[in-house]
């Protein structure tokens, strides 16, 4: 088969998490905490946004999902701190020697209102990622009152990355 010289230094993934929502719980959205009166249930801190964006950097470098590295069913991710799993997959495509160019990222929740932590948000992602503030977007969507999301029982969230092969990297 043909490969074409784009297919060897660039790749996309994309991840997807949801988690339901639960009074007295704390709410992490890209490793910041968010002020709410409910917050994600999940086997680790349940940071719904940075599951998915494990999830994107994972299925980039064609390694599986979040459920195969960190399963909820291993005692040692419990309560786990979800940025350790970005940096796991991250320093795992580093090793096989792909970098992230930049990261989309979309937050599906009801409430509370994401769009003034966005700027921490950003910064978060930027330094778990080991790239610019500049290379990282992320948006809040609401329900509508429709659906698991508008109903308030879920917070959801996607992330798309584009990785690129570092230069002094074989192709795989």
């Amino acid at each position: 088969m043909l490969e074409l010289p784009w297919e060897r230094d660039m790749r996309v993934g994309i991840g997807h998490d949801t988690h339901r929502l639960e009074p007295g719980l704390p709410l992490l959205v890209g490793g910041v905490e968010i002020d709410s009166d409910r917050g994600a249930v999940g086997h680790s801190d349940a940071d719904a946004l940075l599951h998915a964006v494990t999830d994107a950097l994972l299925g980039g470098g064609g390694l599986g999902d979040i459920g195969r590295w960190f399963p909820d069913t291993d005692p040692q991710w419990a309560g786990a701190a979800s940025g350790q799993f970005v940096t796991a997959a991250r320093d795992e495509l580093a090793r096989l020697g792909w970098h992230v160019v930049n990261l989309d990222g979309i937050v599906f929740v009801e409430a509370p209102r994401i769009a003034p932590y966005e700027p921490q948000i950003r910064a978060s992602l930027a330094e778990l990622l080991g790239v610019d503030a500049g290379r990282i977007n992320v948006k809040a969507k609401t329900g509508e009152g429709v659906g698991p999301v508008g109903r308030g029982e879920v917070i959801a969230a996607q992330a798309v990355v584009l990785l690129a092969r570092n230069e002094q990297a074989e192709p795989a």
